[in-house]
């Protein structure tokens, strides 16, 4: 390989590499939401996998059925998780090209 040619693959990955930061610093700011048990519970998750917020409804708090309500939680929780990894995931990809760089596939969303 020619000095040349390894310094053009340098200066794409320098250029990918600051696209990557620039998508990532971008979902912070965006949002996704998911609900359960029919919006008895919402969550609002950033594209930086970090919950914003929980919404629940006070008709499902019941003091002697908890678990019913983590269990909502949890699934809500979850849902908007993977919908924020997705969110980022198909920003990546429109990067790449949809390019699988090995070893990136939680990024990537693989």
């Amino acid at each position: 390989m020619s000095k040349k040619m390894f310094g053009d693959i340098m200066k794409q990955a320098q250029k990918m590499q600051q696209e990557m930061g620039k998508i990532q610093e971008e979902a912070r700011e965006k949002t996704v939401e998911a609900s359960s048990g029919g919006g008895m519970v919402t969550v609002t998750a950033s594209g930086a996998m970090e919950i914003v917020s929980i919404k629940i409804e006070k008709n499902v708090v019941n003091p002697d059925d908890i678990e019913m309500l983590q269990d909502l939680i949890a699934a809500a929780v979850n849902e908007a998780l993977r919908r924020a990894q997705n969110l980022v995931a198909e920003d990546m990809s429109k990067l790449t090209g949809g390019l699988q760089i090995p070893g990136m596939g939680g990024l990537f969303g693989q």
